[in-house]
């Protein structure tokens, strides 16, 4: 799709095809694309609260006398006579089911005229007295179909559903499924002993005509349903006709939209769909010998694996005898997105969703115990649960979100079960309890991977813009050049210049240190003449005639083995009295041990200036792993077991800081490639490890086109959230954009893009020519650190990009009021190269095929003219040979130019033209370090430090700050409370391209005249 101006839409099928859901539909949760569709979420207002809870006694006396009453069921062999001796029975229950029925009140879900449920097959089959529910999990078949339109359904579109819910599904459905999710309070989401209670629900509330497809059951499928009905059938009156058309009207107005002709024929392959002949509702149903009422938690038969779990929403008996029942289902963790990388997940953890859908009744297993406890973040408890399963959070296929549910109205007098046996607070210490910390002016950041710091710079700018201070407190990165650069821009923030391992090694020490000198202030410590004996000192000093060494001071700590001597450890930067800075050395601490004064002084003196974050410290955590075991860059990569690779295990490391600070947020960016390699493991690991952590999480997959950018640069971004704070928003594009490249097909439904037919203003696309041309023009060779514009900005792009520091922030401390521009440096190019490049036609599309001594062929590949081949002064072919040989003689990228109209495909770390196009247009040199910088979103007040190479490397790492800022005000929007449930937001109107200052200013108003 190279070079298609195209609106970023979402492309994807919404539902799958027939032929994909027969092959999956049994099959255990898999990686196969399923349906996805927009969801409408029904009003609030129409549903009312009602009670979960029914007296523990009660319930334990009620089934006891249950059982009591019908073990002798299996001995009758007349259905009928069964059913009027347990209708005897249930008079001394009468009491209690009065009282279970008065809890239950009706509530209206509503359906959006434009968007209607589509028809679900389901396909049941029997196993000895049961039979097999398959459809409430993922599928798991590896193979993706892309023909998923073809679903039948409804061929008109229906006014108001509640249950508009697709398969679960592992890829993302429109952001209407959250709002779905949130907003359908009466569907309790509380447990207790076994029970949910749900209010009736009411699909639709207008009229429908809808053709609905037939189902046809074969004669020996209902032979077999047959010989069931005397261990499933339903008990007791069916529901008034009158107050079940007003509790269920959506599915007695379907019946009655429905024409005669179109009557339900007999299909084993037709069963999952919406059960629209009904012909009357019950409230309880016996179930092997146990009475299952409406709001019951159930097992539900699956095929050769776990039974799925559901809760009872209805019960209905159709004009053919047909017993079902409307269940709404939990996921387990291996049915969500995270799949196998959730085996280490407690297998007694579900998840609330809000799919539903019909089934037979003799589908139903049992009851069981499911409790809805409190997500904590914390340590775990030995301590054993009194029930089968619980959950705590609901998870939506909708951006594969995990998220809190919500204390609505419904919920507020449900006694929650306690935290025994979850993830809990360690009461004790303050330092665990989100509760517990003081309201803070601004938000600290932490910076893992920092590189140059362009994502933590966009954070902080976009939180700005929505009213919300966050600085950059500490950043961390292995690269020194990259430290420097961050220093440079950011000399609040401590830098540290060193693996992500050691700097969590540093973590753990530190901790310990600020507790032993903390707490016991009062003990007493050694003189403070601090003496280190000639024995532990690790580094000589020949010109000291005594056998110790004063410590003048501690100036810094770390932990790993910075002088490489093969002893890793927690280490002091030590200085010596009468020594200068520079013979300062690194010391481990056990040589210090009689320096505990020092090394006091250095802990509390770190302790006020924050020089490393304690659990609790920290509000944000970003950063961008680095996975170069998987890139595409790399032709060694590990596909088949990524994690083995020691290139792959910075997300294993980044999730161990989030284990150990405990942010209030997290936001990790990675390469589209782990969604690719190994059916998405380091993904799916990333996710599962933050919801392990019990924290909330969201996964979307960003263009930074799509904010105003002339490069595509398509990544994944992974919001985190602690349990008690508001899951942040993924914002919409704010421009058009030219698609380059898509990403993983099961994954493609978590791309941020608005829906086809979705109402949108977007700006038009950001070109080079937009970005760059305004820039002096400049030599191969040039050298200059800073030099002046020579001419305004010429495009809206330009002068926002062109903004100074004030401009951007609002700070006055930033009003430098310079105006000189910084790292306009190309990388400098060889002689030969050079003279190549001075041959390239300065026009649209040129490359080195234009060169003189080429021949395509009919073929496209190219060949070296043996008549004229053209030398260098060197001696060398004006043509390289790598050119005729790069992708088999058929590239056109070798020494290829770009043009003012076009975008870039992705920004990389190197201006590589050998084997990419990265000429500048109309001069005879490589796209500078400003060039290449303004292509991911830096201001031009931002420099960078370190050779030509290592700054294009640092811009070519970094994250686009469009992107990140972007991303930041729907941080600042979470952390006020003030966004959105739904997965997506959308940014203030000429957000992308306007700096703080413009942005504060309140819109001009219209002449209306």
């Amino acid at each position: 799709m190279e070079g298609m101006e195209l609106k970023f839409l979402r492309r994807s099928p919404r539902f799958s095809s027939d032929r994909v859901e027969r092959e999956i539909r049994c099959h255990k949760p898999s990686s196969k694309k399923l349906c996805s569709r927009k969801l409408e979420s029904p009003k609030v207002d129409s549903f009312d609260s009602l009670s979960l809870t029914v007296d523990n006694a009660e319930m334990d006396s009620s089934r006891k006398l249950e059982t009591e009453e019908l073990s002798f069921l299996k001995q009758e062999e007349s259905n009928e006579a069964t059913l009027s001796l347990i209708l005897e029975t249930l008079n001394l229950t009468a009491e209690l089911s009065h009282k279970i029925e008065a809890e239950s009140s009706p509530f209206s879900p509503c359906i959006n005229q434009e968007e209607a449920p589509k028809l679900f097959r389901r396909n049941s089959h029997f196993v000895g007295e049961k039979i097999l529910r398959r459809s409430p999990r993922l599928s798991s078949d590896a193979n993706y179909s892309s023909n998923a339109d073809s679903c039948n359904g409804f061929g008109k579109k229906i006014d108001k559903p509640l249950s508009k819910f697709p398969r679960p599904s592992l890829s993302s459905c429109g952001n209407e499924q959250s709002r779905s999710a949130d907003n359908r309070t009466s569907i309790l989401r509380g447990a207790e002993n076994c029970t949910v209670r749900h209010s009736s629900s009411e699909l639709l509330e207008s009229d429908i005509e809808c053709p609905v497809e037939k189902i046809r059951n074969s004669s020996g499928v209902k032979e077999k349903r047959n010989k069931n009905k005397a261990a499933s059938f339903f008990v007791g009156d069916p529901v008034p006709a009158d107050e079940a058309q007003q509790r269920w009207k959506w599915r007695y107005e379907m019946k009655s939209q429905i024409s005669k002709r179109q009557r339900m024929a007999e299909s084993d392959d037709d069963e999952d769909m919406i059960v629209h002949n009904v012909e009357c509702h019950y409230t309880h149903a016996s179930i092997a010998n146990t009475i299952i009422s409406l709001g019951d938690c159930v097992y539900v038969k699956g095929e050769a694996e776990k039974n799925h779990v559901g809760t009872i929403i209805e019960l209905f008996k159709t004009t053919d005898g047909d017993n079902y029942f409307r269940g709404q289902w939990f996921y387990r963790v291996e049915d969500t997105v995270i799949k196998e990388e959730g085996s280490f997940h407690d297998s007694r953890r579900l998840f609330y969703s809000t799919v539903m859908n019909d089934n037979p009744l003799d589908c139903i297993v049992s009851k069981v115990n499911i409790k809805r406890v409190k997500p904590r973040v914390g340590h775990r408890s030995n301590s054993a649960p009194s029930f089968d399963f619980y959950y705590d959070m609901e998870y939506c296929v909708d951006y594969s979100t995990f998220r809190t549910l919500k204390d609505d109205e419904s919920l507020k007098n449900i006694d929650t079960a306690p935290t025994t046996g979850m993830e809990t607070f360690h009461e004790s210490s303050s330092l665990n309890s989100l509760e517990n910390i003081p309201k803070k002016d601004n938000l600290e950041l932490l910076d893992l991977y920092s590189g140059c710091g362009g994502m933590s710079t966009g954070l902080c700018l976009g939180a700005k813009y929505s009213s919300v201070g966050l600085i950059t407190r500490w950043a961390v990165d292995s690269r020194k050049s990259a430290c420097e650069s961050v220093k440079l821009n950011h000399p609040e923030t401590h830098v540290r210049n060193e693996t992500a391992d050691d700097f969590l090694g540093l973590l753990r020490e530190w901790e310990k240190l600020c507790k032993r000198y903390k707490v016991n202030d009062e003990e007493k410590t050694r003189p403070s003449r601090s003496k280190v004996s000639d024995d532990n000192l690790k580094s000589t000093k020949e010109k000291l005639p005594t056998s110790e060494y004063e410590v003048s001071s501690l100036v810094d700590i770390c932990y790993g083995d910075p002088t490489e001597t093969g002893k890793r450890g927690l280490k002091f930067m030590v200085h010596w009295k009468g020594y200068g800075s520079s013979e300062d050395t690194w010391e481990p601490v056990e040589g210090l041990s009689n320096c505990q004064e020092a090394i006091k002084d250095f802990v509390k003196r770190g302790l006020r200036q924050k020089i490393l974050p304690l659990p609790g410290d920290v509000d944000v955590i970003c950063g961008g792993p680095p996975c170069q075991g998987i890139s595409g860059y790399n032709r060694y990569r590990n596909i088949d077991s990524p994690m083995d690779d020691e290139r792959n295990r910075q997300i294993v490391i980044f999730m161990d800081i989030v284990k150990f600070l405990r942010p209030k947020f997290v936001l990790m960016e990675n390469v589209t490639d782990i969604l690719r390699f190994n059916q998405a493991s380091l993904g799916r690991y990333a996710m599962s490890r933050l919801v392990h952590m019990n924290y909330q999480a969201r996964l979307g997959t960003i263009a930074a086109g799509c904010f105003g950018l002339p490069q595509f640069r398509l990544r994944v971004f992974l919001w985190g959230a602690h349990p008690n704070e508001k899951l942040p928003q993924f914002p919409l594009p704010t421009h058009e954009v030219i698609v380059r490249y898509w990403p993983p097909p099961e994954f493609e439904r978590n791309t941020v893009a608005y829906d086809e037919g979705q109402p949108r203003e977007l700006e038009k696309a950001v070109l080079l020519q937009d970005a760059i041309s305004d820039l002096p023009a400049v030599l191969n060779s040039e050298s200059r650190e800073k030099m002046p514009y020579e001419k305004p900005p010429e495009t809206e792009f330009q002068r926002y990009i062109r903004s100074s520091q004030y401009e951007m922030t609002g700070c006055e401390a930033n009003n430098t009021g310079t105006d000189s521009l910084y790292d306009h440096q190309p990388y400098l190019l060889g002689e030969d190269d050079y003279l190549r490049v001075c041959n390239i036609p300065k026009r649209k599309g040129a490359n080195f095929r234009d060169l003189p001594g080429v021949i395509v062929g009919n073929d496209n590949v190219v060949r070296r003219d043996p008549e004229n081949n053209v030398l260098l002064p060197s001696g060398k072919p004006m043509v390289p040979h790598y050119a005729f040989t790069f992708e088999q003689g058929k590239s056109r990228r070798p020494f290829g130019r770009l043009w003012w109209d076009e975008t870039v495909p992705t920004v990389v770390t190197f201006p590589s033209y050998h084997s990419q196009v990265a000429l500048h247009p109309e001069q005879d040199r490589v796209l500078t370090i400003r060039e290449y910088a303004r292509l991911q979103g830096f201001p031009d007040y931002y420099r960078f430090f370190g050779t030509v190479k290592e700054r294009y490397r640092q811009v070519g790492n970094a994250v686009a700050v469009s992107v990140s800022r972007a991303l930041g005000y729907s941080l600042g929007l979470a952390v006020r409370r003030v966004g959105g449930d739904e997965p997506l937001m959308i940014l203030p109107p000429k957000f992308s391209l306007s700096n703080y200052i413009q942005f504060q200013k309140p819109p001009e108003k219209k002449d209306t005249d």
